[in-house]
């Protein structure tokens, strides 16, 4: 009972640190309402903002990319147990990323700002349009599998955990992976883009194509042919358009 209740509050614990993660990164992006900004803090050498931050998005990266993968998985669930392991998983990068939040160095060289008060308006719509698009999706694949709140329940109530099976909801008919297009739109959409900011979006974008590539080699691995033909039915990012001809024959 005591293992139980304490990997039910672990699971907490680790969900609770990942909203504190993306609300925080919402407010630091937007240089808004927190305490630090993307463009706050001290300034120094461009060279050393410039490797600091680049060290601080590796870290992540490295973190999130590796403890994703199965076989490491498979090793890490010899010591940790299976119940808590995503839970770990999502309190290590929401850690990752409180890192790179509090240890940013600030790049203030304006890339552009945009001093039209409804083009601003616009912009900064499509950025709350990409964060919703972001927490959707988690909630259509399984919000509460996603962040190991299910599989820690499970735990507690001594009850089977099954992984929520291959679908295809909503905008994941549309693109295979609309949690990464909202964390692109999130990046960008801004109407004042520092140089620093210019680096985190860059870079953030940069990882997210790349690590998707891995991400579905792995699913091709667990999935087979339904996923084969999910992917060539659906692009990755940017939604097909249809010729009209063939809209008006559906």
């Amino acid at each position: 009972m005591i293992r139980r209740i304490l990997a039910l509050g672990y699971g907490g614990l680790a969900y609770a640190a990942f909203l504190a993660a993306i609300t925080y990164t919402i407010g630091f992006l937007a240089n808004a309402v927190v305490p630090k900004g993307v463009d706050d803090g001290a300034t120094g050498p461009v060279w050393l903002a410039v490797a600091v931050d680049a060290g601080l998005l590796g870290v992540f990266a490295v973190q999130h990319s590796v403890m994703a993968r199965p076989w490491f998985k498979r090793w890490w669930t010899r010591f940790v147990p299976a119940a808590v392991e995503r839970s770990t998983f999502v309190l290590l990068s929401s850690l990752a990323v409180g890192l790179l939040l509090w240890q940013w160095r600030p790049l203030t060289a304006e890339v552009w700002s945009v001093e039209t008060p409804w083009l601003r308006v616009v912009l900064w719509t499509v950025c709350g349009l990409g964060w919703g698009v972001l927490v959707l999706s988690t909630f259509l694949i399984g919000h509460f599998d996603l962040f190991g709140l299910r599989q820690v329940l499970a735990r507690a109530r001594e009850s089977g955990y099954a992984e929520p099976g291959f679908r295809q909801p909503m905008l994941y008919r549309i693109v295979r992976h609309p949690i990464m297009v909202g964390f692109i739109i999130a990046f960008w959409a801004t109407p004042d883009m520092s140089a620093g900011h210019l680096l985190f979006a860059a870079a953030a974008t940069g990882y997210i194509l790349i690590a998707v590539r891995f991400e579905e080699h792995d699913l091709r691995k667990a999935l087979g042919e339904p996923y084969e033909q999910y992917a060539r039915q659906v692009p990755r990012f940017i939604p097909r358009v249809r010729p009209v001809s063939e809209r008006v024959e559906a």
